[in-house]
């Protein structure tokens, strides 16, 4: 395991920032914020007890989530929409690695054996500056890399000895879909080059302990959106015919609308049954059998609340 921050992934590297897809290039540490405007701080909107990720993540205890503040993407339909907005203020409750590590450590305590980064990407000499000073208070919990899975491939080959378990979406087989719902068209070229590192580091076997809990490895997400089922087919494809249809996959039929897709048919209302089935048939003759698949009714289970101290209902 590493005693030290990587060269590339130290606090300096925010000088000259290259740490996600953007290449800003702009200086984090003076106050010029580039794409995802946030500086060199924490920048870090929740730490909370979370158990609604995948069994074999989150499983009856739960895991420790830090959610990051903004994204370098700007999807139109997210669901984290009150604090991955880039217009959004940055909250300011931890000020250094220590006082987060303080707030993971009391969650740790409890018997919580995982700790995961939720929208890293932009975020990742923070995150692993987090890491260290957790590690530093004696705790050596499974991390998990949760990414948008718009990614560069030179950061994630630095956090190879970092991360146990990625757990990034792949959202986009579409360029244009990709350019209209989340502002980046070369989505599915990035997305792809950024899945492929994670799979040649972890490869296509999800390691379980003895309680079916993820210990190292690969699991992608997908959410199927109404009104896109050619989208999710591509990534499908994608994943089978040039990863593996061994991987681990989450397909998610939890999308629900918010408020800012009332006037944005078909994205104005929830993902339609036969939509769901289409893209389960399609990941069933693909070969995939590893994985969740979800029930409709899970669009109304999802959907947290950073306005509360636990944003979430589980």
């Amino acid at each position: 395991m590493p005693t030290a921050i990587q060269p590339d992934l130290s606090p300096s590297s925010l000088q000259s920032c290259r740490i996600c897809p953007r290449v800003c290039g702009c200086d984090r540490t003076d106050g010029d914020h580039g794409f995802c405007r946030t500086d060199a701080g924490m920048n870090i909107a929740a730490i909370t007890l979370h158990r609604g990720e995948e069994p074999a993540i989150s499983g009856p205890q739960g895991i420790c989530n830090v959610f990051f503040a903004h994204c370098n993407l700007q999807c139109r339909f997210c669901q984290n929409h009150q604090i991955s907005g880039n217009h959004r203020p940055v909250p300011t409750a931890f000020h250094s690695p220590e006082q987060a590590a303080e707030a993971i450590a009391a969650i740790l305590e409890t018997g919580v054996h995982r700790l995961g980064f939720v929208s890293p990407s932009h975020m990742v000499p923070q995150m692993v500056a987090i890491i260290a000073a957790v590690r530093r208070r004696g705790f050596r919990p499974i991390v998990v890399y949760n990414s948008n899975g718009y990614d560069q491939v030179r950061t994630l080959r630095a956090l190879e000895e970092w991360i146990d378990v990625y757990l990034p979406d792949c959202k986009y087989g579409n360029p244009h879909l990709a350019r209209t719902l989340s502002g980046a068209a070369d989505y599915p070229e990035v997305a792809a080059a950024a899945l492929t590192e994670m799979y040649r580091q972890k490869g296509n076997i999800l390691h379980l302990d003895d309680n079916g809990q993820a210990e190292r490895g690969l699991i992608v997400r997908h959410l199927v959106l109404p009104g896109a089922v050619a989208n999710s087919l591509q990534v499908l494809r994608f994943l089978a015919h040039e990863l593996s249809p061994r991987l681990t996959l989450s397909l998610m039929a939890q999308y629900q609308p918010t408020a800012a897709m009332d006037n944005c048919p078909p994205l104005n209302r929830p993902l339609a049954p036969a939509e769901y089935e289409q893209v389960v048939a399609e990941l069933e003759r693909l070969g995939f059998t590893n994985g969740w698949l979800q029930d409709m009714a899970s669009a109304g289970h999802y959907n947290p609340d950073f306005s509360r101290p636990t944003p979430f209902s589980d």
